[in-house]
């Protein structure tokens, strides 16, 4: 390794306005490959000379938005408002049932955070509605964010968790739902911790971190385990119950069944696509000693398992069934040799989620299997006979939908019943809950979110197939204005246009309301959702095909949709910007550094960006088998060939970026963004007047979930910088 300072300037047409960067003449020779690293300096936050850089950089971005148009669509006097309309019906959630109490989420048009809230009977034949847990509340500041939440099995105790400051760090209390009052907690270094109560309330199982105390400096965020906690007693003295001796990097799911007799622990390394799962017979042994049984172990597949009220273990799958499948057996055989298929994989559709409908009470007996599926990303509900998996024929064999949208999870009562829930939205339909009566057959509203459905512009969703440069079928979302469009759907004139993808961990973009998009697509702008490899839209040989070696089709997948975009009259280069976050902002790296004739501008939110040194920081090391491992000399040429932050070329110009970084992120840290946006900078052969390399940071905040205030302003300055970018803000179509 070599290292030291220099000034080595780029064009000076290209930076004089820029912040001034110094360059470290730092190579390092990993596994014989010399890679330069002459940002290093940036990655730590507290460096005088990172400081000086941000605020700098602050400055510059400040004088952008200065001069940024005072009247318009895009003006902050008319974006901010109108987002708030979009924004303004709030949110609903399915809820969940515990007897006759139902607990939700909800958000107000105008709150700031969403709230838990239960209705339950009043006593006099009517319901009555309380809040449980507001944010707003516990924290006037909208720094504090909900987490997770669950009740009990009964509903008199919620477990609910919360974090501060963006760092997702939650931490867990208990309260009692009849008065409100928290009666335990708190109990610190439960990110990402499931809660599984059991019957009576008592106690429950979930996930914690170890004492930091216990471990290395730089594992403190990693080793998990499974306790058994007692409620009203300190976390001290909770018992640890599994996870000794697995990886430390190891991820757990908990739950309990309705009965309280079995546990079931998984586990993933990371974010692995495999999981391991065990099941224990509690009433055959002691609570914090249960004996665990493998059901599915060691095997390059994920599963998940539950077992019903007809005392079945249910397992739903991609062993031997990329796009899912779903099995089932009895719990005291539970290894996969005694598994009995009884939904198979799908030519095309991916398997998401079921749910029984029974007669309630003591009838246990299963009457419907409801299975939702997603369908080159579109959502669609089967109906099946529960015993043999055989669809019903005919229109009993599906539940009708308000249209080609998705919906997220099928919710029935732990207690049975004829009745499932289960959300719904489209591109122009706000989210809403609807149930299911198996006795009618009838789809009906349940719930919609509490403030006034926003008007939305006459659009056109169209739903495009584009070939990869390998051949392989790539889909996309187009939305329009109906009145840029022909008879056919097809653009009548090229216009600005959004394209976002994410492409990643088996995330899928499905339909949905967004705010984003629709004050976008009703200034005259066209918004693309890409469909790539790397995301779940197709199952998992879909996943991964655009992980580890091949993350790269990601990235063609991406560039071929841009070029059919232009090829079929939609937009040009010079109005096409590439818009995505976190993962998401891998995909805008890889676009701005490989393809720059491609776009005019990008938006790259809380990226990865330096792959070499990715997994040294946040939590980069839990994604190594996604991305592949550094230190493992053929996967490093993986990341060295794709990396934005290594490819950056001197003298090229570049499309203008807005980097959007959280210092609070304690996921993806700002110093990638930090890293590309001093290396473009430096390298680009752009006027900075006409294609600017920005970064904009905001403090209180991280990876996750905010206050929507924030989300708003956040949301105004990148379609701001995005519209001045593709002409969309001069043009006022």
């Amino acid at each position: 390794m070599t290292a030291a300072s220099s000034q080595s300037p780029a064009p000076a047409t290209a930076t004089a306005r820029y912040p001034d960067a110094h360059r470290l003449d730092l190579v390092e020779d990993l596994h014989g490959r010399r890679v330069a690293d002459p940002y290093r300096w940036l990655e730590d936050e507290a460096d005088p000379a990172t400081a000086r850089w941000s605020r700098a950089q602050d400055d510059a971005y400040a004088a952008y938005l200065a001069a940024a148009p005072a009247t318009g669509p895009f003006s902050t006097a008319t974006l901010t408002p109108r987002l708030r309309t979009l924004l303004g019906a709030g949110f609903v959630g399915a809820p969940a049932w515990r007897g006759e109490r139902r607990f939700f989420s909800r958000r107000a048009g105008d709150q700031e955070h969403a709230v838990v809230v239960v209705v339950e009977p009043d006593g006099a034949g009517g319901e009555r509605e309380r809040v449980l847990v507001d944010p707003m509340l516990l924290d006037p500041a909208g720094t504090t964010t909900l987490d997770a939440w669950q009740p009990s099995k009964e509903g008199a105790l919620l477990a609910y968790q919360t974090s501060t400051g963006g760092t997702e760090e939650s931490v867990l209390r208990v309260l009692d739902v009849a008065t409100g009052d928290v009666v335990d907690g708190p109990v610190d270094r439960a990110r990402y911790s499931p809660v599984a109560w059991l019957p009576g309330g008592e106690a429950f199982f979930y996930v914690r971190r170890l004492a930091p105390e216990l471990l290395p400096a730089d594992e403190a965020q990693y080793h998990r385990r499974v306790w058994l906690h007692r409620v009203g007693t300190p976390p001290e003295q909770d018992v640890e119950v599994f996870g000794a001796g697995r990886p430390i990097t190891s991820y757990y799911g908990v739950s309990v069944s309705r009965d309280g007799r079995w546990l079931v622990v998984s586990a993933s390394e990371g974010t692995a696509p495999r999981t391991d799962v065990w099941i224990a017979d509690l009433a055959a042994g002691a609570l914090d000693a249960p004996a665990f049984a493998q059901v599915a172990v060691g095997l390059d597949a994920e599963t998940g398992v539950w077992v019903g009220r007809d005392g079945l273990l249910y397992v739903h799958t991609d062993l031997d069934a990329p796009r899912g499948r779903l099995a089932v057996t009895d719990p005291r055989t539970p290894g996969v040799a005694h598994w009995r298929p009884l939904l198979d994989q799908d030519d095309e559709a991916v398997l998401e989620d079921v749910a029984f409908t029974d007669g309630g009470g003591t009838g246990t007996t299963p009457q419907l299997l409801l299975a939702s599926w997603r369908r080159h990303a579109v959502s669609e509900i089967t109906v099946h006979d529960p015993a043999t998996g055989q669809r019903l024929p005919g229109a009993a064999g599906s539940v009708p939908l308000p249209g080609l949208g998705s919906t997220s999870g099928l919710v029935g009562r732990p207690d049975g019943g004829p009745e499932v829930w289960f959300s719904y939205t489209d591109h122009t339909s706000v989210p809403t809950v609807l149930r299911f009566d198996a006795t009618t057959r009838e789809v009906t509203p349940w719930a919609a979110p509490p403030g006034a459905v926003p008007d939305v512009p006459d659009v056109r969703v169209r739903h495009l197939e584009v070939a990869s440069s390998d051949g392989t079928t790539v889909r996309a979302f187009v939305v329009a204005r109906a009145d840029l469009l022909d008879a056919a759907g097809d653009p009548l004139r090229p216009c600005p246009t959004i394209l976002y993808g994410y492409g990643g961990f088996q995330i899928s973009l499905e339909p949905g309301f967004s705010a984003t998009t629709l004050a976008w697509v009703e200034a005259g702008g066209v918004y693309v959702v890409a469909n790539l490899r790397g995301g779940g839209e197709e199952g998992e040989d879909w996943h991964r095909a655009g992980m580890r070696g091949a993350k790269q089709n990601v990235f063609d997948d991406f560039h071929a949709v841009g070029d059919a975009l232009v090829a079929g009259g939609w937009t040009t280069p010079p109005q096409l910007a590439c818009w995505g976050g976190s993962n998401g902002g891998l995909l805008v790296g890889a676009a701005v550094t490989q393809r720059p004739d491609l776009f005019a501008a990008a938006v790259c939110s809380a990226p990865l960006l330096d792959m070499v040194r990715y997994q040294r920081f946040g939590l980069g090391v839990t994604w190594t088998e996604e991305y592949g491992d550094a230190d493992v000399p053929a996967e490093l040429d993986w990341l060295l060939a794709y990396s934005p932050y290594h490819r950056v070329a001197p003298g090229t110009a570049y499309p203008a970026t807005l980097f959007t970084v959280f210092e609070g992120d304690t996921r993806v840290d700002p110093l990638h963004a930090r890293k590309l946006a001093a290396a473009l900078q430096h390298a680009t052969s752009a006027d900075p007047q006409a294609r600017p390399v920005l970064l904009r940071r905001e403090t209180g905040v991280g990876h996750g979930g905010r206050a929507l205030s924030r989300t708003i302003g956040l949301t105004v300055e990148q379609l701001q910088f995005v519209a001045r970018q593709t002409g969309l803000a001069e043009a006022g179509a």
